[in-house]
């Protein structure tokens, strides 16, 4: 080789330092590439991608035959280097060439192709791996015998091979979602996020309570009932004697127009046109609640306790609400639960659930505790408070407003100092 005329070998150290920055770019790429864009192309046919998907199967081999391929150039690029200051300047400069050889290969073998490589990762990925699996096959002898040489040490100083798992939790799943920017729609990243969210949710923290369901009494006055039926704004009504414990059914009021139509409109006639009530336990994730309801095609479930006592309702809209945000179907009349006065405060339903309000206000209220402010505010003080009571409620100001009996009708709370709040649309 040193017999070479000095423009060889000069052509020679370029293509071999062309060699190393394929060998250092295709490293950093098939480690940059994301694995789940890597599956989809690989579902569409992309051929580079189905390649780059067979070589990152194994890594260690892939990552032991572009190390053995790099390794090579960078070893000879030295030697060619050597000869090259041997035919110009003569032995005492064979010292001196580490230095700009060094620099040559950092700037145009390693930084520059590998920051090219991470910020397009598929352009270098997909060609080079049309090269790599070749090299691959071809020195597949000496890269089993350094992969299993390598895996010994490790194996032997206590470091495990298993592949760490690259399923997401729901936690890096939620990052994904809010960092996917304008490529998922606002709204569509908000219904994601409260899937994810469901999860985490039960029943009870959603159900509408028993002090506040709208029922028909059958022991009533039947001119009440048919009242109550005439100007009830919901579709579905559970239908007790004397108690909402003592459940008859659950009556459709698209039956009760037909029945209205004839002259048999009585008690007996009504109790026969009663569904089998449906019953979900307190404590059932919202999630797997929705699946129960679809399979038993339920769109109206009474939710009781361990002693089998209703403690309130769940409808397939309060479930779906949780994915999609409010439907703006309030009943006339019945008034908002939280209203914004004047002064910035707002005045709140005590029946209001608390992971409404910190859904519409960005509050963060407890929501492991209490599912009602009323709740909220009779754990904090312990006692049942009177109208002009006021209370720190997590920082919050707040002044009990109504209180009826043992509960806690209308409070009105401010935000925390300083808060911004971001109530939903």
């Amino acid at each position: 080789m040193a017999d070479l005329p000095l423009s060889a070998l000069i052509g020679a150290l370029i293509f071999l330092i062309f060699l190393s920055a394929f060998f250092s770019a295709s490293e950093t790429a098939m480690m940059a590439l994301n694995r789940y864009r890597l599956r989809h192309l690989v579902k569409t046919g992309n051929k580079g991608a189905r390649i780059a998907s067979t070589l990152l199967e194994r890594p260690d081999r892939l990552l032991g035959v572009i190390l053995l391929g790099n390794n090579l150039v960078n070893f000879a690029a030295a030697t060619i280097a050597g000869l090259i200051a041997l035919k110009l300047f003569g032995e005492i400069t064979l010292l001196l060439v580490t230095i700009p050889l060094t620099i040559t290969v950092l700037i145009f073998a390693e930084v520059g192709p590998k920051t090219v490589a991470v910020l397009h990762p598929e352009r270098i990925a997909f060609p080079a791996a049309f090269i790599l699996l070749p090299l691959l096959k071809l020195g597949y002898p000496i890269v089993w015998v350094i992969n299993s040489v390598t895996n010994f040490l490790l194996q032997f100083v206590g470091i495990p091979l298993k592949r760490r798992s690259e399923r997401l939790s729901s936690d890096e799943l939620r990052t994904v979602v809010k960092e996917a920017g304008t490529m998922i729609p606002a709204t569509h990243q908000s219904m994601l996020l409260r899937i994810l969210d469901m999860e985490k949710i039960e029943v009870e923290d959603i159900m509408v309570p028993r002090s506040t369901i709208e029922g028909i009494d059958i022991d009533e006055d039947w001119d009440e009932v048919v009242t109550k039926l005439s100007t009830s704004h919901h579709t579905r009504l559970p239908v007790f004697r004397g108690s909402l414990d003592k459940i008859e059914g659950v009556l459709h009021l698209r039956k009760v127009l037909h029945l209205t139509q004839t002259n048999n409109f009585t008690k007996e006639s009504l109790i026969k046109l009663l569904s089998e009530p449906y019953f979900i336990p307190e404590g059932a994730p919202i999630t797997q609640q929705l699946l129960n309801m679809q399979k038993d095609k339920q769109r109206f479930g009474l939710v009781v306790d361990e002693y089998g006592d209703i403690k309130g309702l769940v409808t397939l809209d309060e479930i779906l609400e949780e994915i999609v945000g409010e439907f703006n179907t309030q009943a006339p009349g019945t008034g908002d639960e939280i209203l914004l006065q004047d002064d910035n405060s707002y005045l709140i339903s005590g029946g209001s659930s608390i992971r409404d309000i910190n859904r519409k206000l960005g509050w963060k209220l407890p929501v492991d505790g209490p599912k009602t402010l009323n709740g909220l505010i009779l754990e904090y003080l312990e006692d049942i408070p009177e109208a002009g009571t006021s209370l720190m409620l997590e920082g919050h100001p707040a002044e009990i407003i109504q209180a009826k009996g043992t509960a806690v009708k209308m409070a009105k709370i401010m935000p925390i100092p300083n808060e911004t709040v971001e109530q939903e649309e």
